[in-house]
């Protein structure tokens, strides 16, 4: 921050004659916040340099009694000296200094009460008075100052000025900013012109869908004209959802480019001021601002909270920023705003979401973004790797076919994080990336760091874990091992990449089980059921080997998501009842419910179920078990080639479409 301090200084000196410079200057938000900076500090300093004034002692009372006036002629003998200062003012002074006291009275009166007190008291009384003399009074000075009263209001109110100076400066930059916007409200938006926008519209790899509705929305808005004659005004208020990192900034920033217009880019989370009222304030900002551009495209991206239905929150001033956003979106009928186009993103839509029925009314063009298919994984990963120097990739040694399958359900961004990561670990370990490397890439940013140490030392534990993550295995290939599926069409099929007793900081586990997620279809009920049976082979391995009261802590994942699996396939797709309803809604409205105890009773089915057939391997896994505590982690060709050696040796069989042990 110094450095650039340096260096922009000089410059800021030499553009003060050149009133547009400046302004153009001021723009910049650094700059701005340098010189609030600086106002402050200075204000700080102001305030500890200076503190409250100091009241200097004094020898004189001070009163505007005219009582001690007119008792002098009784006090005479004890009188030493009486002066009688500014005799001509308009507030004259009696100075008054008696033998017995150290202290001199100044008594303040008006001047026409002073006539009448020279007149009736020292005159008639022949009490001996002089005039106080300019040398006299400036020895004495202290006898001109104000009463005690007036003088220690004053010197009250400086200490107040002086002590508050920072307080005082922040209530004038609040009062300024609830006038003008408040210093944040603004800061997340920006103005882009066309030609610093890059990217194009092949920057979406494969996403043939999305690039045909994105190829009309342009033609709807170079063909304004057309869409006026149907009488349609404004028909690209622009929705864009789907998940993160899918590639709708980008598609933001193509479509100004391609119009040749200004992009003004804001959040959701910009909108969030802190102050009632701040994100109807800012979103009126910004289109004052896009107006004065002309023609131009307003951009909220991570906009979902305005989605939100509106009146379910206890504080209503929560949807002042949707409900400006409505108007904005619809109520304007004036020519001001006919040239802006509104283009809002958002994470959710309303097919898994609730989301407001007004605020989707607005939208005539949603385009929905959706995550790569297994195509379009590897051309992404092929034009992300493509970036790189030749000499850092083995192609002989990348299939990019093996990783674009177990990137299932990765978004593009999620993709060139794991490239981006191979790149690290490549540079670390003196490599260059192949398939391994890349499969390692994928693991280390789906699940973290992994560390055998911690449990190093642990080895009942980590026993426990090894039978855990290998009821998970075998209850994995369970279908195709009672199908009486060979093992080497069982390991082609398997999306078994490796199981590990290394434990894992980022999820909390002394071991996994990583497999590669397969596309999501339309899975059916056996589907479902051999999902739970899958997550049930951990606790039922544990059970099996240490009895129903030696299950541990660490299932907690597994039924929690055991318990999420079962309420849907129970409740909302009411797959075991003959009434396809969903019984959510009917719980919300109030109506009797027994899906527990139908929860219940199928949990307990298909657990039965999973205990029986773990049972069936309980050998199988003691011998895969030992190898897995000596290596801690075992690849899926280990895992394989293990189970080959124990099939060779007559250690089990296949029989009646069922695994047998010998």
């Amino acid at each position: 921050m110094g450095q650039r301090l340096y260096f922009c200084a000089p410059f800021l000196f030499n553009s003060m004659p050149k009133f547009t410079s400046l302004t153009q200057l001021l723009k910049r938000e650094q700059i701005r916040n340098t010189l609030f900076g600086l106002l402050l500090l200075s204000a700080i300093f102001i305030s500890v340099q200076r503190g409250p004034p100091q009241t200097e002692s004094s020898n004189v009372i001070f009163s505007q009694d005219i009582s001690l006036i007119t008792q002098l002629p009784e006090r005479r003998d004890a009188l030493e000296y009486l002066l009688l200062a500014q005799p001509l003012s308009e507030f004259p002074r009696y100075l008054i200094k008696y033998k017995d006291q150290a202290k001199i009275i100044s008594v303040k009166v008006p001047s026409n009460t002073h006539v009448n007190l020279e007149r009736e008291v020292l005159l008639r009384n022949g009490i001996p008075y002089a005039i106080a003399q300019p040398e006299w009074l400036a020895a004495n000075n202290q006898v001109l100052r104000e009463s005690p009263e007036e003088e220690n209001f004053r010197n009250m109110l400086l200490a107040f000025l002086s002590r508050n100076v920072v307080g005082l400066f922040l209530l004038v930059l609040m009062l300024i900013g609830l006038k003008k916007g408040m210093p944040g409200m603004m800061s997340g938006v920006k103005v882009t012109r066309p030609e610093e926008l890059r990217g194009s519209l092949d920057d979406l790899i494969g996403m043939d869908d999305i690039k045909r509705e994105v190829r009309h929305l342009e033609s709807m808005i170079h063909n304004r004209s057309v869409y006026q004659s149907h009488n349609i005004d404004k028909p690209f208020n622009v929705m864009l959802t789907g998940p993160a990192g899918t590639g709708k900034t980008k598609l933001a920033g193509y479509l100004a480019r391609q119009l040749n217009i200004p992009l003004i880019q804001s959040s959701g989370a910009s909108l969030e001021s802190g102050l009632v009222g701040g994100g109807s304030k800012t979103l009126n900002g910004i289109y004052k601002k896009a107006c004065a551009q002309g023609r131009c495209m307003i951009f909220l991206d991570e906009a979902q909270s305005l989605f939100m239905p509106r009146g379910r929150g206890e504080r209503k001033w929560d949807d002042d920023t949707a409900n400006t956003l409505l108007g904005l979106l619809d109520g304007i009928k004036s020519e001001e705003g006919r040239e802006v186009i509104w283009v809002v993103a958002s994470n959710f839509d309303d097919s898994n979401s609730e989301m407001d029925e007004a605020m989707l009314r607005r939208f005539s063009v949603k385009i929905n973004f959706r995550l790569p298919n297994k195509a379009e994984r590897r051309e992404l990963l092929r034009v992300f790797l493509g970036r790189k120097d030749t000499s850092v990739i083995d192609w002989e040694h990348l299939d990019l076919n093996a990783v674009a399958e177990v990137t299932a359900n990765l978004s593009p961004a999620l993709l060139e994080s794991v490239v981006d990561r191979s790149s690290m670990i490549a540079i670390e370990e003196d490599s260059r990336i192949d398939t391994d490397l890349l499969f390692r890439a994928v693991e280390r940013t789906a699940i973290g760091l992994t560390d055998r140490a911690a449990s190093a030392d642990k080895d009942r534990q980590r026993e426990r874990v090894a039978l855990h993550e290998l009821g998970h295995f075998f209850m994995q290939i369970d279908p195709m091992l009672k199908q009486g599926m060979p093992l080497a069409d069982i390991k082609e099929k398997s999306l078994l990449m490796k199981i590990s007793t290394e434990s894992v900081s980022k999820l909390g586990a002394l071991g996994y089980v990583l497999s590669a997620t397969p596309d999501t279809g339309l899975q059916t009920l056996e589907d479902l059921e051999q999902d739970v049976m899958q997550l049930y082979g951990g606790v039922a391995a544990e059970e099996l080997f240490y009895g129903a009261r030696g299950i541990s802590v660490g299932s907690q994942n597994d039924i929690q998501k055991v318990t999420v699996r079962l309420e849907m396939m129970v409740n909302q797709l009411s797959m075991y009842s003959r009434s396809k309803l969903d019984y959510r809604q009917l719980k919300r409205d109030g109506a009797s419910d027994t899906s527990v105890r139908e929860l219940e009773q199928k949990a307990d089915e298909l657990y039965a179920r999973t205990l029986r057939a773990i049972a069936t391997y309980r050998d199988c896994m003691v011998q895969l078990k030992d190898v897995l505590m000596e290596r801690y982690v075992l690849s899926k060709d280990e895992v394989f080639e293990l189970l080959e050696n124990l099939q060779n040796k007559g250690f089990f069989c296949i029989q009646k479409n069922r695994l047998m042990l010998s």
